[in-house]
């Protein structure tokens, strides 16, 4: 086991990848200039900066993609996802549907999302629901080292095109993760914390404030049992269904805006599959429908903490008790 940080876990995946498989190349906003030690091991023609033009990396990539490589594109902040919609989801995600099956697009577009930095609307969006919406891709949001690195590798192995987010105010925080051919599936959510009564469901940087709850809830005698999505599709509708059905409440917690998002599914396909084991109603804790602040103080406002998730699951048990 080895201490690192995500973005080192992420270059790390990238680097066994490659060695592993000499279709796989990365290209994209500065990727040359930020990771040398690509550079320097597999060259220019497989490591290479591009222009600003976010539209021509996605399509390239997607192009790239049908002809038999296995593209790694950067487009460095998620906002810049929407000068490259039509390539991802008109081309990308429809095209092996379109042709019958008889072309496939393992690419995996990574991008930089959430607050942390305080780099304002235009380069701070939490669009990771929009790629959920959209059929044909994959997307996964982790929330911590290992499983950037298990992720990275899932996601370039995979024969469709994955939407790689990685939060801001995770890029440099170490954690474990394993050496070797270390692999986390797609589609399969990690259960934290067990506990009894009350799931809290979250991915990406408020998996730690969820975590931080949970413990502070211990202390009050409420046993909160955490899920980390990690792929938000497709998603592990089972290990959450488990959990409800366990404790019978249910949070779910996440910085993008909860109109349409993630949570909201989630929502939905528990009261739709396991409605006669809640004992409460569903709770979301999001991100307000507003562009991001510049100001940290702003920023961090927009983003569920710790005393919010503590305190909304204090309530569940609470009004629980008061109707038993």
């Amino acid at each position: 086991m080895q201490t690192i940080t995500v973005s080192d876990a992420v270059g790390q995946a990238l680097a066994e990848e490659m060695r592993r498989d000499p279709r796989v190349l990365m290209f994209g906003e500065g990727v040359a200039t930020k990771r040398h030690d690509l550079l320097a091991e597999f060259g220019p023609e497989r490591v290479r900066n591009t222009p600003l033009a976010e539209g021509i990396i996605a399509g390239t990539a997607a192009g790239a993609a049908a002809t038999g490589l296995r593209p790694v594109v950067d487009l460095l902040f998620a906002p810049f996802l929407t000068l490259s919609m039509d390539a991802i989801i008109n081309s990308a995600g429809k095209l092996r549907y379109l042709s019958g099956g008889q072309f496939e697009f393992p690419m995996v577009v990574l991008t930089m999302t959430g607050a942390g930095w305080s780099v304002g609307g235009q380069h701070n969006h939490n669009l990771e629901a929009m790629f959920v919406h959209a059929p044909g891709l994959k997307v996964v949001m982790p929330s911590n080292a290992a499983d950037f690195k298990g992720l990275m590798k899932a996601a370039i192995r995979d024969d469709n095109p994955v939407m790689f987010f990685m939060d801001l105010a995770l890029a440099h925080a170490p954690g474990p993760v394993p050496e070797g051919d270390h692999v986390v599936p797609i589609g399969k959510a990690a259960v934290l914390r067990e506990g009894r009564d009350v799931t809290l469901v979250s991915y990406a940087k408020t998996v730690g404030a969820c975590l931080a709850a949970a413990q502070s809830l211990a202390d009050s005698g409420v046993d909160a049992e955490l899920i980390d999505l990690r792929t938000l599709k497709p998603i592990d509708e089972a290990t959450v269904l488990a959990s409800v059905r366990k404790t019978g409440r249910l949070i779910v917690v996440h910085e993008a805006n909860g109109l349409c998002g993630v949570g909201a599914e989630v929502a939905a396909f528990v009261s739709e599959k396991a409605f006669d084991a809640l004992t409460a109603p569903v709770r979301r804790l999001t991100g307000p429908d507003a562009p991001a602040a510049g100001s940290w103080v702003l920023e961090q406002a927009g983003v569920p903490q710790m005393e919010a998730i503590r305190d909304a699951a204090l309530g569940l048990v609470g009004a629980q008790a008061v109707t038993a």
